[in-house]
């Protein structure tokens, strides 16, 4: 039906849209964190604002998107018969990890949206870097394949890993002053 081609600029668009998604919900569930410490009347207004900005980004975007990448990446899997490919098994491991934090997400929306707030901000900009990580272990694999070291390619995520987390904290002591 589509040239495989389309298939893949289809599924790139939607991978874009979705990690769009996945990169900002965290940073507004940072935003109500941090305005639930606030007085009255900020925080009931400021909270309702970002119920409404989180509702219409995970049910018109994340979800939507989400489902289409899985959708068209199922199809392409099937029609480039990469899966006998070991680097496909590791890129899939990633996948899931990613789908995985995508429902992790879903259950802190479900949280704020009943104004229970059980992670503080500095966490959740801990796990906001997770879809980072999880976005560069998926790429290099997809795009290097084969001649991707595992060993070199886990030992760079790691780097990455170590230099986000400094970041934070970096950024958490600028916060401060």
């Amino acid at each position: 039906m589509f040239d495989y081609n389309y298939l893949k600029a289809l599924h790139i668009i939607f991978v874009v849209n979705w990690f769009a998604g996945l990169f900002y919900m965290p940073r507004l569930f940072i935003y109500a964190t941090e305005a639930n410490e606030k007085p009255e009347p900020d925080k009931s207004i400021l909270l309702n604002q970002f119920k409404i900005m989180q509702q219409r980004l995970w049910y018109i975007i994340t979800w939507p998107s989400a489902v289409i990448t899985m959708i068209v990446g199922i199809t392409l899997l099937i029609k480039s018969g990469f899966l006998s490919q070991p680097w496909m098994h590791v890129k899939l491991g990633f996948v899931f990890l990613l789908v995985s934090y995508h429902f992790s997400l879903h259950y802190i929306y479900k949280l704020q949206q009943q104004c229970i707030f059980v992670f503080s901000s500095t966490q959740l900009r801990i796990w906001n870097e997770v879809a980072t990580i999880l976005l560069f272990a998926i790429v290099f694999l997809v795009v290097i394949k084969t001649s991707l070291s595992f060993l070199s390619g886990f030992i760079g995520l790691a780097v990455l890993i170590i230099l986000l987390m400094l970041g934070i904290k970096l950024y958490k002591l600028l916060r401060k002053e």
